[in-house]
């Protein structure tokens, strides 16, 4: 199994931190997220990961080639002159998995979590979805929705009352997608774009469910305060 780890983002909300380093790179108890989240993924049966990276890219890159360890492979994608946002950044390394026709991981770089991978692997596997997304039941500004099949129909931000899509269950995400590679040649974005908009364009045409973990141990790492959270849930 492949997966890929969205490392390149400014981590604007973890300043000061992300004046001078890669927010990846933030550490929990000794270890960055960077390399908790490649031995999490490693103990979920994946062998290569490819991380893309743009702020302070040469501390990513050499932080990367530290974390090397027995049966994984990691890969770069060089996203220094223009960060591509998670749409724009999966698809410029697709060649990377439409080798394969397994479906793969897709996650974000500051979250910490202890969801089952192979369990949710299974469940897309089973529903023959183009993409499965983690979720939880907690507070947020921003949700997806989801019908009463468990399908995704649109997306709302509880700030302004920006609305895509129709109305539905709603559900916080949590960064972790488990894709089929047919979604790739439905990809007509280009440049930066992200794959929330994506999946809410094929969305009508496309099954596109949740896998809800509530029951598992969640942080979203975006806030110097969650930091120290963190370090009490790992």
């Amino acid at each position: 199994m492949k997966a890929m780890i969205l490392a390149a983002g400014l981590g604007t909300r973890l300043k000061p931190f992300t004046d001078k380093h890669p927010k990846a790179l933030v550490m929990v108890n000794g270890k960055t997220l960077l390399e908790r989240n490649i031995a999490y993924l490693s103990n979920a049966g994946v062998k290569e990961i490819i991380i893309n990276v743009h702020h302070f890219a040469d501390q990513l890159i050499a932080a990367i080639s530290s974390y090397e360890r027995p049966g994984i492979k990691l890969f770069i994608s060089d996203e220094t002159d223009e960060v591509l946002e998670t749409g724009g950044g999966l698809k410029k390394v697709r060649h990377f998995f439409e080798e394969d026709t397994g479906a793969f991981i897709l996650m974000n770089a500051d979250i910490l979590t202890d969801l089952d991978l192979l369990q949710m692997k299974q469940v897309h596997d089973r529903s023959h979805s183009l993409a499965t997304l983690a979720v939880t039941q907690r507070s947020t500004s921003r949700y997806l929705l989801f019908n009463c099949v468990n399908l995704l129909c649109g997306w709302r931000n509880e700030k302004t009352g920006e609305q895509k899509g129709e109305d539905g269950g709603k559900k916080a995400f949590s960064g972790i997608h488990i894709i089929s590679p047919g979604i790739f040649p439905l990809i007509t974005e280009h440049g930066k774009f992200s794959m929330i908009d994506l999946y809410l364009r094929l969305a009508p045409d496309h099954a596109i469910q949740a896998f809800d973990h509530s029951d598992s141990r969640f942080i979203d790492v975006g806030k110097p305060e969650s930091i120290a959270e963190a370090k009490k849930l790992f």
